[in-house]
């Protein structure tokens, strides 16, 4: 296993009338974020606050390159992000212990936080695939490369761990500074992360280890 100190590339906001920033999602162009009652929309390269939309936003967010997914409570809701419109709802499978969301290989991967578990879920129907035991909280999911990340936050540590999927083995860890929270998680498919910073109302862009 490998362990470094998490590079910060950049931070974002804090952002008017943004308290929490929960899950975090990337859809090629801009950097989506759940703050409670709200899905945000940014631009990652000159920090603008494109738009909003008006929903349920309570923890993970995902992309499957045509909509949003994102927990509200004990559901998640498919969302056409044109029009802001709920297009369909399944369980979460941790009934409203739910946190981490990312799209990868066909499925939904969601994270539950304090049983320090990933579970993939058919996005149709919320039928439970299979559950990944990790051996710290998830506070965020996500597939880069075919590697499997999540982020963690206990007390006040946080980092970023890469697991063998099959095992749930951590292979690398990014540790992040004291005291900064990770809220959410979201590879931009090359060489950064985008993590939820919690109640500081920030995201930030920490570098992929290569």
């Amino acid at each position: 296993m490998t362990t470094s100190k998490a590079d910060i590339l950049r931070e974002y906001g804090p952002f008017p009338g943004v308290e929490q920033v929960h899950g975090v999602t990337f859809d090629g162009k801009a950097v989506w974020f759940a703050s409670g009652d709200k899905v945000n929309a940014l631009d990652p390269d000159d920090g603008r606050m494109l738009r909003s939309i008006d929903l349920a936003a309570h923890a993970g967010t995902a992309y499957d390159g045509r909509h949003l997914f994102q927990i509200a409570e004990d559901r998640i809701h498919k969302i056409d992000p044109a029009s802001g419109a709920i297009v369909s709802t399944i369980p979460a499978p941790g009934k409203g212990g739910d946190s981490g969301l990312t799209w990868a290989e066909g499925s939904l991967w969601v994270g539950e936080y304090r049983s320090r578990q990933i579970h993939e879920i058919d996005p149709e129907t919320g039928a439970l695939l299979r559950t990944i035991e990790s051996n710290r909280m998830v506070t965020g999911v996500t597939w880069v490369d075919g590697e499997l990340w999540h982020g963690t936050w206990e007390g006040e540590e946080s980092d970023l761990r890469r697991l063998d999927p099959r095992t749930g083995a951590v292979l690398d860890t990014i540790v992040m500074p004291a005291g900064t929270g990770v809220s959410g998680l979201e590879s931009d498919g090359a060489d950064r992360f985008f993590c939820g910073g919690g109640n500081s109302g920030t995201i930030r862009a920490v570098r992929r280890p290569r």
